[in-house]
């Protein structure tokens, strides 16, 4: 499965993939104040600003899913609905762990919202670990990590434990 940089022309059909895919699995569990920002607009808007740190997967004007970095974080994962349990977000997940890897990164991390079991399940699956960082995360998030380079350790051996 390929995964390329996004093209400029896809930013509404990515803004949906996202939108859709954050009210699948936010809109029932986080604060009122986050659902009422989190509009279709403002996902375009958002990805309009991190346009050249987003990858995707599927052919140009018909992607299935995106990945956003920040730095060392997954800042944003999502697949499309027909498109999931199809390998969209390991491809995007390995192509991540890649570009990271070749930064010399150590540690390649995200946040979960808590109660997205869903999400949790699947980097579970991925041999992600939770962990704590030094600065603590969202009140309605958990993190998870791997080191870069190294998506198949075992369970414990990140950061030495």
């Amino acid at each position: 499965m390929d995964v390329r940089s996004a093209d400029p022309s896809e930013v509404n059909r990515l803004a949906r993939i996202w939108y859709d895919g954050w009210q699948d699995a936010h809109a029932n569990i986080l604060p009122e104040e986050l659902r009422r920002v989190r509009t279709l607009e403002a996902f375009e808007q958002r990805l309009h600003e991190n346009l050249a740190n987003t990858r995707v997967v599927g052919p140009i004007g018909a992607p299935r899913g995106l990945c956003i970095m920040k730095g060392d974080e997954f800042n944003q994962l999502y697949v499309a609905a027909e498109a999931r349990g199809t390998g969209v977000a390991q491809a995007l997940i390995a192509d991540a762990e890649q570009r990271l890897a070749a930064t010399g990164a150590p540690l390649i991390w995200l946040a979960c919202a808590i109660g997205n079991h869903r999400a949790a399940r699947f980097y579970e699956k991925k041999r992600l670990a939770q962990y704590r960082r030094a600065h603590r995360p969202p009140r309605h998030a958990r993190r998870f990590a791997a080191r870069a380079g190294n998506l198949a350790f075992r369970e414990g051996a990140l950061l030495g434990r």
